[in-house]
């Protein structure tokens, strides 16, 4: 079904938003297992590898036609987190993409946890009814293969 729609319209990949995100943390940041200091004059020198103060910042990036946006989601990415953001962020995020691109728009995301809650996905079936990819959607078909909870 997907190739039959990249045959079928010349446009279609223009009109996916390919979603993905990434967390970056204060500690994730460098790897200091493998930082080695010699020196003479001070043997027994000590770097600093762990802080007081945690942080981790997950950074949400789409991609649709010619067009790149991003935000920022603080805390731990859960469903609730992620629902939240395609409601109240998304749609501000998606005013500077060009309509023909909006038009007939297709959201796309990975398995993450978050992406599969079950109110995620209820609000992605409202949202996009079947023009939507990723863990739960109920129509990917890859040759005789289907991925989805309504297999035939």
């Amino acid at each position: 079904m997907f190739l039959q729609k990249i045959n079928g319209d010349a446009n279609f990949l223009s009109r996916i938003l390919a979603t993905d995100e990434a967390t970056f943390t204060r500690d994730g940041i460098v790897n200091f297992h493998n930082l080695h200091s010699y020196a003479e004059e001070n043997p027994h020198q000590i770097v600093q590898s762990k802080f007081q103060h945690r942080f981790s910042v997950n950074v949400w990036e789409g991609i649709i036609g010619n067009t790149v946006i991003f935000a920022f989601i603080r805390g731990n990415l859960t469903g609730e987190r992620y629902l939240e953001f395609l409601t109240n962020e998304l749609p501000d995020l998606l005013d500077d993409v060009p309509l023909n691109n909006l038009a007939n728009m297709w959201y796309l995301h990975d398995g993450a946890p978050a992406h599969i809650h079950r109110r995620v996905r209820e609000f992605l079936n409202e949202q996009f009814g079947n023009d939507w990819i990723g863990l739960g959607a109920d129509w990917i078909e890859f040759g005789d293969d289907w991925i989805g909870p309504n297999k035939p």
